[in-house]
């Protein structure tokens, strides 16, 4: 067994507002993304998607990711508690965001920010998911460091006891998922962007192995507590994850017969 790293979630605090390890994980994410995603702006040279119009693009993205994050986390996986206690969903700083859920307010927000802009969705689309995971890898570090989204009860070696996690030993879950979903997907996908031929395909990539992953690694995670399994051994986060493999294959499967080529 490994002790686990007692980092404080605080990073500084003066007075009533404090700086969190968590909050700058979301930070460093959008900024991460937002120089690789520049980059290849550069590199491609897509008509319309200028400097400026990128910066307008990410304020876009970045509000509906929050959003949805925190709205996806409101309907997915606690709905009963904030019917009850409506004014609570706005309480983001006490946790609680889905990355389902975020997914959907960026599907949304890039369909309507395209639109605006007379940009090539798929192609916009395709540049963006190459940019997520490093978002994602900093978010479970975040997990992490807050001793949140642990893992099942477990006896490997490495098995850490979190302290909000009782006595008893657990998958590092947030670590599994942080080398899964940060550095091997974005690696993936790095590699990808510049060898897919269609638009619209590294984003049906993105679904499915993401999808694979998360599905893979919830079985290593603690479910929720207040929902515990939702369809026989399967979590809530299994089902969305399961719904986002068959989006990426249907997308996949479309933008193959009908777009062309980039």
């Amino acid at each position: 067994m490994i002790p686990y790293p007692r980092i404080s979630p605080t990073i500084v605090k003066v007075g009533p507002f404090a700086i969190r390890w968590y909050g700058l994980m979301y930070i460093m994410g959008f900024i991460t993304s937002w120089f690789l995603f520049n980059y290849q702006a550069r590199k491609k040279k897509i008509k319309g998607l200028t400097p400026q119009v990128v910066e307008s693009f990410y304020f876009w993205i970045i509000v509906a990711l929050v959003l949805g994050a925190r709205l996806g986390y409101v309907l997915f996986y606690n709905l009963g508690y904030y019917l009850q206690n409506p004014l609570r969903i706005f309480a983001v700083w006490q946790g609680g965001m889905s990355f389902h859920g975020g997914l959907i307010g960026l599907v949304i927000a890039g369909v309507l920010f395209c639109r605006k802009h007379k940009l090539d969705f798929w192609r916009v689309s395709d540049m963006l998911v190459a940019t997520v995971p490093p978002g994602l890898g900093f978010g479970r570090l975040g997990n992490f460091i807050n001793g949140e989204l642990f893992g099942r009860p477990s006896n490997v070696p490495w098995a850490m006891v979190f302290p909000q996690g009782g006595d008893i030993p657990r998958h590092p879950s947030e670590l599994y998922e942080f080398f899964c979903e940060g550095v091997v997907l974005f690696i993936i996908l790095w590699i990808l962007k510049d060898r897919v031929k269609r638009s619209g395909m590294l984003l049906a990539a993105f679904l499915i192995l993401y999808g694979i992953i998360r599905f893979t690694l919830e079985f290593f995670r603690q479910p929720d507590p207040q929902l515990g399994f939702v369809a026989g051994p399967f979590t809530m986060g299994q089902i969305l994850s399961s719904a986002m493999v068959l989006a990426g294959v249907a997308l996949a499967l479309w933008r193959r017969k009908g777009a062309k080529s980039i």
